[in-house]
């Protein structure tokens, strides 16, 4: 009777623990009865009748990633491109993953392709590099609606690269090239006509400033033509300076002249003339030999 007793109790136990199974977190499986989907076993202490269940896949629910290597695809302008993209994706229903399709990861990747190489046909080339962010929403929106059916949620795609033909490349360099040699040829035009306004600017108040200072003195002329003197020597000094320059004099009395008509209308408002030339005659006369 005790051998009896002993023989049951190791039956027992060797039933219990063959109906015990552990499945990890972030795991499932799938439990079949006699050839048919029964249930299925999540994370955590799980019995099944043994003999008559059967556990026939057991797999991860985390989300997973799947790298797309490039593909070729052809712009609605014709032109070729190579595309890569990565997809995040994860199993909803482990049940319907299993028994809806063959190979999901596979069916995913060629799910990808197809919209993929769809999507870029439907745009200009030079719209693929600034439309990155709707092409991956497009990718996403469709991907997700073709993958409910299997159980499989796509959480994320992201356009990884687009790559154009080597010529297409080289054009596109020269392109950019170019607009970036125009817009700093315009930005230098528009400092250089800044500086000359206010260069110009600069030379009026300065003027205005001497011809203020200037109506204020009796010997307004005298002064001037101190500094058209000193004006005219520096730049002789400047000009003889260099090895290869040719220096032609000039004589001061015809810059002073010509300057002095100039500011004559401002002399006049001060009540200061410029004595004539017709007065050299008289002084020389006056002078004598």
């Amino acid at each position: 009777m005790p051998s009896i007793i002993g023989i049951l109790s190791f039956l027992f136990i060797g039933y219990l623990v063959s109906s015990v199974r552990i499945i990890n977190q972030g795991e499932e499986a799938l439990v079949e009865r006699l050839g048919r989907y029964h249930r299925k076993l999540r994370p955590g202490l799980n019995f099944i009748v043994p003999t008559l269940d059967y556990i026939r896949l057991k797999d991860s629910v985390r989300e997973r990633i799947l790298d797309v290597a490039k593909q070729g695809a052809i712009t609605r302008d014709n032109v070729s491109l190579e595309v890569d993209a990565v997809v995040y994706w994860r199993i909803l229903e482990l049940e319907l993953t299993y028994y809806a399709i063959e190979d999901v990861e596979k069916a995913i990747q060629e799910l990808v392709i197809t919209t993929l190489r769809s999507e870029i046909g439907k745009m200009e080339f030079e719209n693929t590099f600034s439309s990155r962010d709707e092409l991956n929403r497009a990718l996403l929106s469709q991907l997700d609606e073709a993958t409910e059916p299997w159980g499989v949620k796509v959480t994320r795609v992201e356009v990884q690269e687009i790559v154009p033909p080597e010529e297409v490349r080289r054009s596109m360099q020269k392109q950019q090239a170019a607009e970036l040699e125009r817009r700093a040829t315009v930005l230098k035009a528009q400092g250089e006509q800044e500086a000359a306004i206010k260069r110009a600017e600069a030379t009026v108040r300065s003027i205005q400033m001497l011809s203020d200072a200037l109506q204020q003195r009796e010997n307004a002329p005298s002064i001037l033509q101190f500094l058209i003197a000193q004006d005219y020597v520096e730049a002789n000094q400047k000009l003889g300076e260099s090895d290869n320059s040719k220096v032609v004099f000039m004589d001061p009395k015809f810059l002073t002249e010509g300057l002095a008509r100039l500011i004559e209308p401002d002399l006049t408002a001060g009540q200061i003339k410029p004595k004539p030339d017709d007065d050299f005659p008289s002084r020389r006369r006056r002078l004598g030999p």
